[in-house]
C-alpha cells in the first residue's frame, strides 16, 4: 500500500474523479462524505489547516480517504461538528483496520503538522472505527475517550405505506390521515424540486422558510451555511441525490424539507415552515408523512431524521441510533 499526504484544498480537485465512488462503498457511506458535501463545508466554515491523507493499493486504487484539519493542535474531521450529522474514515470495512493504520502512520510522521491530539465527531456506533481507534491507540500508547455523542433517530420502513401507519401509535396514525385529507381538502400539494426546476431560487425559498421555523434557526443562518446549502444542492442535484420538497397551497411554498435520496435511505438534513401563515395546514406532518410515503413508494429501506431528540420525530415511529465522539490524547 502506498499513502500520500495533500495539504490544503488541492485535495478536493486531485481526487474529484476518484472520491465518491469510494464513499459508495465505504463502512460509513453517507452524504455528509461526498466529495460535494466535503468541499462545500471546507470552503466556506472549515477553520485551521486542512491536510488529507489517502491510502492506494499496490495497483493504485484509491482505498482510503482520511480528511482532516487542525486547530490548536488537535485534528478533526473535516465538516466537524454543527452541520454535520456522520463522518468517519472513508475506506471499506473489510480493510478499515490495516487502512487506519496506514493513516496514523502517516500522521506520526515527520511531514504532518504537529498535533496532540484527535478529537472525531460523529462516529456511527456500528461503524468498524469505535473498536479500531481503541485498538491503536492501545498500540500507540495514546490515551482515549469514547462517549455517545447524540442520538439519529431512524424509521425502518416496511413495504406498504399502510403498513407504515399500522405500526405507529393509534392516535398519531389518526392525527397523520385527518391532517393529510385536511390539506388535500384545501389542495395543497408536495413538490419536488427537479433538474429542469430553478435550483437556485428554490434553495433561496427553503432558506426562507427555514428561518421562519424558530428564532434558533433564523440565528444560526449564517452567510457561510447558506452557501452550504446552496453548492451542496448542486452537487446532490448533479449527482442524483437530492431531495428538496416543499408543501405548497395555492402557488406558495408552506413547508420544505431539504432531504437527500441515497444508499437506500433518505436522510432528512434540514426543515423549514411558515406556521404563521400556514399553521392551519399543519404543513411539516403534512409534509413529513409525505415524504415517508415516497421514500416507502420507492422501496427504500429507512428514513432517517438524522441528529437531535425532537419529540416529533418519535412520533413518526423513529428509534434511536447513536454516534459517538472519540477523542485520543497522545502520551
Amino acid at each position: 500500500m502506498h499513502t500520500e499526504l495533500i495539504h490544503g484544498c488541492d485535495a478536493f480537485s486531485r481526487l474529484a474523479s476518484e472520491w465518491d465512488d469510494l464513499v459508495d462503498c465505504s463502512m460509513t457511506a453517507t452524504p455528509f462524505q461526498s466529495l460535494g458535501y466535503q468541499q462545500a463545508w471546507w470552503s466556506n466554515l472549515g477553520p485551521g489547516e486542512l491536510h488529507t491523507v489517502t491510502v492506494r493499493d499496490d495497483g493504485g486504487q484509491l482505498a482510503a480517504i482520511a480528511c482532516f484539519y487542525v486547530v490548536d493542535g488537535t485534528l478533526y474531521f473535516n465538516g466537524c461538528t454543527e452541520e454535520t450529522d456522520y463522518l468517519d474514515l472513508i475506506a471499506p470495512a473489510e480493510r478499515a483496520d490495516i487502512l487506519w493504520d496506514r493513516v496514523f502512520d502517516v500522521l506520526e510522521g515527520s511531514d504532518f503538522p504537529a498535533w496532540r491530539g484527535l478529537d472525531l465527531c460523529n462516529i456511527p456506533a456500528a461503524s468498524p472505527s469505535n473498536d479500531i481507534l481503541r485498538e491503536q491507540a492501545e498500540k500507540r500508547g495514546y490515551r482515549l475517550q469514547s462517549a455517545v455523542q447524540e442520538v439519529c433517530p431512524v424509521v425502518t420502513l416496511p413495504d406498504t405505506f399502510e403498513e407504515y401507519l399500522m405500526d405507529l401509535d393509534k392516535k398519531q396514525r389518526h392525527e397523520i390521515r385527518r391532517k393529510r385529507r385536511r390539506a388535500n381538502a384545501a389542495q395543497a400539494e408536495l413538490v419536488t424540486i427537479g433538474p429542469e426546476d430553478d435550483l437556485t431560487a428554490a434553495v433561496e425559498d427553503f432558506l426562507e422558510l427555514l428561518q421562519k421555523s424558530m428564532p434558533e434557526k433564523a440565528e444560526w443562518l449564517n452567510e457561510g451555511r447558506r452557501a452550504v446549502f446552496h453548492e451542496v444542492a448542486i452537487a446532490a442535484m448533479a449527482a442524483g441525490t437530492l431531495q428538496l420538497m416543499f408543501l405548497t397551497h395555492r402557488g406558495n411554498r408552506a413547508a420544505a424539507l431539504f432531504n437527500f435520496d441515497y444508499n437506500d435511505r433518505i436522510w432528512v438534513y434540514n426543515s423549514g415552515f411558515d406556521i404563521l401563515e400556514f399553521g392551519y395546514l399543519s404543513p411539516g406532518v403534512v409534509l413529513t408523512a409525505g415524504a415517508i410515503e415516497k421514500a416507502v413508494e420507492n422501496g427504500r429501506a429507512a428514513f432517517d431524521f438524522l441528529r437531535g431528540d425532537e419529540s416529533y420525530k418519535y412520533r413518526f415511529g423513529a428509534e434511536d441510533t447513536t454516534i459517538n465522539r472519540i477523542q485520543i490524547t497522545r502520551a
